[in-house]
């Protein structure tokens, strides 16, 4: 059994792994699930959107040399990730090309290439799971709109929730622009939406088996995961 820690973009996404996926994991086979928040934590508040890539991979890299024995994982956005500048995480700039879950495996992909290559030869890349959310955690609430409604206690919204979902294959698929992304629509229906509160209050409704059966790239994660919990 192997520890693992989730390195994660907001206080919404700690929230989710703390009361949600955490117990999950455990069952799945891991000794220890815990969780930071990329940059600054102390800050005391959601600070609203992903930090630069330079200064994940240093984190990510430095929890990896600490210790040998864990397996690492990220849980961040590809809505608002930053593409240019020094700010720009791998492939981002690339990926927004690419069409369903291509964009977030570009991604991955690059940010495995980089760890790896930071760590140098001896590292094992098996222990590092990267892992983008597509486009952004609200997505997987759109697993169930019936329990989402529920879960923040506003039923009268199924229907406006629902008439989105079923524009798109998936949850997943609910795009990533200034006025439509995921949390964007949620705002417009409702203004006084809470994320973090009521995104895991919502989440804890739903469940984590509906929404690794809705949103495919989500429960490919958690499959990747529970493979490398058995590392020797």
């Amino acid at each position: 059994m192997r520890r693992l820690l989730i390195h994660v973009e907001g206080l919404t996404e700690r929230d989710f792994v703390r009361e949600v996926l955490g117990p999950e994991l455990r069952t799945l086979g891991f000794l220890d699930v815990s969780v930071r928040v990329l940059g600054n934590p102390r800050l005391g508040k959601d600070r609203g959107g992903i930090g630069s890539w330079r200064t994940a991979r240093k984190e990510i890299v430095r929890h990896l040399s600490r210790d040998p024995e864990c397996i690492a994982t990220t849980m961040v956005d590809f809505y608002g990730m930053p593409e240019t500048n020094d700010r720009a995480w791998p492939g981002r700039a690339e990926a927004a090309r690419l069409k369903g879950e291509k964009k977030a495996c570009l991604v991955e992909d690059r940010m495995l290439e980089e760890v790896t290559d930071t760590m140098g030869p001896r590292f094992n890349p098996s222990r590092f799971v990267p892992f983008v959310l597509l486009h952004e955690f609200e997505g997987l609430l759109f697993s169930d709109c019936a329990d989402f409604t529920r879960g923040i206690n506003q039923p009268a919204l199924e229907s406006y929730f629902q008439s989105i979902r079923e524009e798109f294959i998936t949850p997943e698929d609910i795009n990533d622009s200034s006025k439509t992304a995921p949390s964007k629509r949620i705002l417009e229906l409702m203004p006084g939406y809470q994320k973090p509160l009521l995104g895991v209050l919502a989440a804890l409704e739903i469940g984590l088996p509906k929404i690794r059966q809705e949103c495919p790239h989500f429960n490919d994660w958690l499959a990747r995961l529970q493979q490398r919990s058995i590392l020797p």
